[in-house]
């Protein structure tokens, strides 16, 4: 759904929801990527590693939309998944809703027709907007690079570890991810 009138944030917000995700990017509904198989094994094996570790820290997200700033402008990605704490957000606040707070983590997956620069602008845009880490998947290379707000990115690939005292405990290797996947 391209749309050509400048919508705020409360119109995108009630657009009716179908099979077909937007995000709100300078005030436009922008189709989001449609996933492939590889984006979606890889999504789903990050979600049962990730469940394993989270216990009672917060949540996964799979495409929750997120309200965001960007250049001054609302902004609404919907990422591959985030991890958000309750410490952040609640579990109290249980609304049916765009997530109000900028998550710890925000994971994309890249697809085929997708690009690592423009996944890179997008990772820079979400580091701006107060989300801690973006993590880049690459299906074909095997790789995740890791975003940062204070540092330069980081590839890892293989049994490199996506340890981060940001995310505690979480012990996972690039290796694990692609394993659980069935992609390695």
């Amino acid at each position: 759904m391209l749309t050509t009138k400048k919508l705020t944030l409360q119109e995108y917000l009630a657009i009716p929801q179908d099979d077909n995700y937007c995000e709100l990017i300078d005030g436009q509904a922008i189709p989001k990527m449609s996933p492939k198989r590889f984006h979606s094994r890889l999504t789903v094996a990050l979600c049962l590693l990730f469940n394993e570790w989270i216990e009672d820290r917060g949540e996964i997200g799979i495409e929750w939309a997120i309200i965001l700033k960007r250049k001054g402008q609302d902004w609404v990605p919907i990422p591959d998944l985030l991890y958000i704490s309750y410490d952040r957000l609640p579990l109290e606040r249980f609304e049916d809703e765009a997530c109000p707070i900028a998550p710890e983590l925000v994971i994309e997956i890249i697809s085929p027709g997708q690009c690592f620069g423009d996944l890179s602008e997008k990772a820079t845009d979400y580091l701006q907007a107060g989300v801690d880490r973006v993590w880049l998947i690459d299906s074909y290379s095997k790789s995740v690079t890791i975003f940062y707000p204070d540092a330069l990115p980081q590839t890892k690939r293989e049994d490199d570890s996506l340890q981060d005292e940001l995310l505690p405990g979480l012990g996972i290797t690039v290796q694990q991810i692609f394993q659980q996947a069935g992609l390695i």
